[in-house]
């Protein structure tokens, strides 16, 4: 009986330290001093944008209760990602990505700001949140490429997947909690005062970016930015047949898949009966489904399996949002968009890291503008297509059909996956 108690005191010891051992990967991106200074900035700024994303879809509801309009104004945004990404893109390739960050940064404070000002003096008009929605899709096609490829110079390329999930869990960490405290406020004191906070919250990321020592990196050209500068990146992403699928498999998740995002207001009020809170709280199922995600991706150490994983979480997201399309119950509405963000932010992560570890660093702003203007800027379109089915056929089957081509999208890309090489 004597050798029983060293051999269980041995498991204990290696039980005791699993925990840390696996948090230490999880969070390993965090050893980086201007890594730390961007994730602090960005989760404080980003419950900031997701409080003003919500706030803004119910404002124009409030004000029109019109799916057309909120279709528009999420056109609005992401309209002018897909037409100025690319040259977002040869932007961060040709200049410092750190100081277009900064610049970037600052503009989506002032809109904010202007934001706030209109709502809360009762001044604001849907041309007006259309105006500055636009204005700030300009702003992004700059600032999204940039910030993804700056990701890239913060860490080393080993601790490259573990840096994107942190991200991405900052992300849909603040996802979680700014819908809800959105919900709250809206129903408490109104809209203009999510907008103020968005605005103020803008101070720490720009707060962090200020504080960072960043190496300007490689730059690909010293002469004019032609049109040949701007093809590079596209050419390269066209013969890449391994990028040209991923690319194309988002593209297709964000134009039938996300619009449902847009009509949340409506199954929110009109079909769930939750009203502004209920919002808050649908809204943040789905971040904290999408926080599990990034946890889970967090802890892997690798890119292999990731091309499987790209397909399952396409098809796992179409599969969840078909059930959500058809409960009328608030609850389970809002277990159902759990699997819903939680596979979304799989996709979309998985899809980022293949293509930031396959490219090369002087071409990387404009493949990641690539990436950009795949899901966002294809957004657009199906934001608008779907605030004008829903208004014929109603928000469900709108939701349902997208979801349906979602799951399509993901077997067609699953039976090639070995030819892409992405299986291993």
């Amino acid at each position: 009986m004597e050798d029983v108690y060293p051999v269980n005191t041995k498991k204990t010891d290696r039980r005791r330290n699993k925990l840390p051992s696996r948090l230490g990967t999880a969070l390993r991106a965090l050893s980086y001093r201007n890594y730390r200074l961007f994730f602090t900035g960005q989760l404080i700024s980003l419950i900031g944008t997701w409080m003003q994303m919500v706030a803004q879809s119910w404002l124009v509801y409030r004000l029109t209760g019109s799916s057309l309009l909120l279709g528009t104004v999420g056109f609005a945004s992401q309209f002018p990602i897909f037409l100025l990404a690319f040259v977002g893109g040869a932007v961060a390739d040709r200049y410092n990505r750190h100081r277009i960050v900064i610049a970037t940064q600052a503009a989506s404070m002032i809109l904010a700001f202007i934001l706030a000002f209109l709502t809360l003096t009762g001044a604001v008009r849907v041309w007006h949140i259309i105006v500055l929605a636009a204005l700030l899709g300009i702003v992004n096609a700059f600032d999204m490429p940039a910030r993804q490829a700056l990701i890239a110079m913060l860490v080393d390329k080993k601790d490259l997947i573990n840096a994107i999930a942190l991200n991405s869990s900052t992300f849909n960490g603040a996802r979680v909690l700014g819908p809800s405290v959105a919900g709250i406020l809206i129903a408490g004191i109104g809209e203009g005062w999510c907008f103020f906070a968005n605005a103020v919250s803008y101070i720490a990321v720009i707060g962090g970016l200020l504080m960072m020592r960043v190496d300007a990196g490689e730059r690909t050209s010293r002469g004019s930015m032609g049109l040949g500068h701007l093809l590079e990146g596209f050419d390269y992403a066209r013969r890449m047949r391994s990028i040209r699928a991923l690319l194309l498999m988002l593209a297709l998740v964000s134009m039938v898949g996300m619009p449902y995002t847009v009509l949340m207001p409506i199954f929110a009020d009109d079909i769930l009966g939750g009203g502004a809170r209920g919002l808050g709280i649908l809204m943040g199922a789905t971040g904290l489904g999408a926080l599990i995600g990034s946890v889970t991706l967090a802890l892997r150490s690798g890119t292999r399996g990731l091309g499987k994983l790209v397909a399952y979480a396409s098809g796992g997201f179409g599969a969840s949002l078909i059930l959500f399309s058809i409960s009328r119950s608030f609850w389970i509405s809002a277990l159902c968009l759990v699997p819903v963000g939680f596979s979304l932010m799989v996709h979309m992560a998985s899809t980022n890291t293949l293509i930031q570890t396959m490219v090369p660093d002087r071409l990387r702003g404009r493949v990641m503008a690539l990436h950009v203007m795949m899901f966002m800027g294809m957004a657009p379109f199906g934001s608008f297509c779907a605030g004008a089915f829903a208004g014929t056929v109603g928000a469900p089957i709108t939701v349902a059909s997208g979801a349906i081509l979602c799951l399509l999208g993901a077997g067609t890309f699953l039976s090639r996956l070995n030819r892409l090489r992405l299986a291993g």
